[in-house]
């Protein structure tokens, strides 16, 4: 869709053309209110390209009724597996915060050339002495109840410290192995209508993995998020000005939608 705007005795006024579902392009004059131009354009496309898509959205935040052990134990994949004696735990959760510290948890073998070190040698509390080196195990039974036929439902981790692994229901869904990246998985193939559904989530930390202190665990939210098969796509929408002058500022902004395969487009 392209759409020119100008600004003539305080208002704005314009025109828009559809010629393509997710491409809006944006001409904005007057180059005394640009950021001012810029805000109200972002605003006016956004809510241009995203209200009708955006009415049947539902965000879950999982936050209580976690179970965790630091026991790595394979079958806690398994639904039935049974998780009654971990320790249950609000999410976002650092395992490592609560100790004990040591200088040996993070004691590392290193040369520091930047030290003139020629020679690795021991060093240690360069990540707080705190034991984050391992492997953590999270479940969580949970429901869906604005799942069902014609939605989609997508798992989403804020954060989760590291090299995570995630099934749902026994189904493993996917990986992600960067700690501070955020992530997300489509699990609604794999999804109970109606029905508990159980997730299980493995995270390790290596040695000498980092020269800080990272975190450990899932240690910011995770959410669900339910839309209906026609809809924005996680992360869909793009903001670009690709043209910034004296005349005018020309604002790109893309929007993928999600066609489902039964719609006739």
């Amino acid at each position: 869709m392209i759409c020119t705007i100008k600004e003539k005795n305080g208002r704005f006024f314009g025109f828009i053309y559809p010629e393509v579902l997710s491409s809006y392009t944006f001409v904005i004059y007057n180059r005394n209110h640009i950021m001012k131009n810029i805000l109200f354009t972002i605003l006016l496309i956004t809510s241009i390209c995203t209200q009708s898509l955006a009415q049947g959205r539902v965000t879950q935040t999982l936050k209580s009724g976690w179970k965790f052990s630091r026991i790595d134990d394979k079958s806690a994949v398994k639904p039935d597996f049974d998780d009654s004696n971990w320790e249950t735990v609000n999410v976002p959760h650092d395992w490592a915060i609560y100790g004990p510290f040591d200088a040996n948890n993070d004691r590392q073998q290193v040369a520091i050339e930047q030290d003139g070190q020629k020679e690795a040698m021991s060093h240690a509390g360069r990540t707080g002495g705190l034991p984050f080196v391992g492997v953590g195990w999270y479940r969580l039974n949970f429901k869906v109840p604005t799942f069902g036929k014609g939605r989609r439902t997508t798992l989403l981790f804020d954060g989760a410290m590291s090299h995570a692994e995630v099934w749902v229901n026994g189904e493993k869904v996917g990986e992600w192995p960067y700690g501070y990246n955020s992530f997300y998985f489509d699990i609604s193939d794999v999804l109970k209508e109606g029905e508990d559904n159980t997730l299980a989530v493995r995270l390790e930390n290596f040695e000498e993995s980092s020269r800080w202190y990272p975190g450990a665990g899932l240690y910011r939210n995770v959410h669900l998020i339910t839309t209906d098969e026609l809809a924005v796509k996680t992360w869909g929408t793009h903001i670009t000005t690709p043209v910034i002058n004296d005349e005018y500022v020309r604002v790109h902004v893309k929007v993928e939608i999600n066609i489902p395969k039964t719609l006739n487009y």
